[in-house]
């Protein structure tokens, strides 16, 4: 497991994507960024096995900051504002990948799509038990979800690996937040903010149809 700064604590993704939703609705982008770093020391404390997500996530996580980095931050302070900023001025590519390949409303969407997976995969090993087998829990939330996306390669590739995964409770020893129990239970706090963020997302997207940005 990593250490110092490093470190994994469900706590701490729990305040970050507490900290995501706005009086109206909004989904932050910066707390939603820190939740995700946060998901990310997650993954890498179990090896290499999630690699082809989380490094896919870091790359996506650093063009977003450029965003809120740049002389537009303001524009991408929230996901709506970043969708009514991007459409309106045509910075997102609608039927073919091409001129804006790292658009921020495509760079959101390939985050909010594995977030779904990690949001099953995470509610599975909420509610199994003790026995249950972490590789089944995943390749189901991987197969509901992410791998709609991915071509036949990876996800072969990602069925294979899931079988290596270690036991559902070292798997909560890793939230760092005390006793299995302890972890079910934050998971319990968490998760139903991770979903109302990812709903939020979900129907913003669905309504400016941009699900299905290439």
């Amino acid at each position: 497991m990593a250490d110092g700064a490093d470190a994994f604590c469900l706590r701490e993704v729990l305040v970050a994507f507490t900290a995501c939703l706005g009086e109206q609705r909004e989904v932050r982008v910066d707390p939603y960024l820190a939740g995700w770093k946060g998901l990310i020391r997650f993954l890498n404390t179990l090896g290499t096995v999630f690699s082809f997500i989380s490094k896919d996530a870091v790359t996506k996580i650093q063009i977003l900051e450029n965003y809120r980095n740049s002389d537009q931050r303001e524009k991408y302070l929230t996901v709506q504002s970043m969708v009514e900023y991007e459409l309106a001025n045509g910075l997102v590519d609608l039927k073919k990948r091409s001129e804006h390949p790292d658009s921020g409303c495509r760079t959101f969407l390939r985050l909010h799509r594995a977030l779904r997976w990690l949001q099953m995969f995470l509610e599975g090993l909420r509610t199994g038990e003790e026995d249950s087998k972490t590789s089944v829990i995943c390749s189901e939330a991987y197969n509901a979800s992410l791998a709609n996306y991915h071509p036949w390669i990876i996800r072969k590739a990602a069925t294979v690996a899931f079988y290596v995964l270690p036991t559902r409770n070292t798997f909560l020893e890793n939230m760092n937040v005390g006793t299995a129990d302890e972890a079910v239970a934050m998971l319990g706090d968490a998760l139903p903010f991770i979903c109302k963020v990812y709903d939020i997302t979900e129907e913003l997207y669905a309504q400016h149809k941009l699900l299905d940005l290439p």
